[in-house]
């Protein structure tokens, strides 16, 4: 922990980003879980015919893993909204996360 502002509070429990952080991953792990599923139990009968690359469960997976459970729940619902045959194919990344803005604490 860094001190400053990830600090357990009388209760010993963890508080600030790094709680923030425990159920953003445990979020993220359950949105997952239905994309792993689908890659294990339904992909081999459908075949291989994705218009898009990466296919549509990887771009999800990478968006959840790289933005977070809200950004990459929207992000994945907007590429499949795309994926159907009269919409685009090709190669469709992920957007890469927003750089991180920091605040610097000034002395006082």
């Amino acid at each position: 922990m860094c001190g400053s502002c990830c600090q357990r509070n009388q209760t010993g429990t963890l508080r600030g980003p790094v709680r923030q952080s425990l159920v953003a991953t445990g979020a993220v792990w359950l949105l997952k879980l239905p994309v792993r599923v689908y890659r294990l139990l339904w992909s081999p009968w459908v075949g291989h015919a994705c218009r898009f690359q990466p296919t549509c469960s990887a771009y999800a997976i990478e968006a959840l893993e790289g933005h977070g459970p809200l950004r990459g729940t929207w992000l994945t619902l907007s590429r499949l909204i795309r994926c159907h045959p009269w919409g685009g194919a090709g190669y469709d990344p992920v957007p890469p996360p927003p750089a991180p803005t920091y605040q610097r604490k000034t002395p006082e």
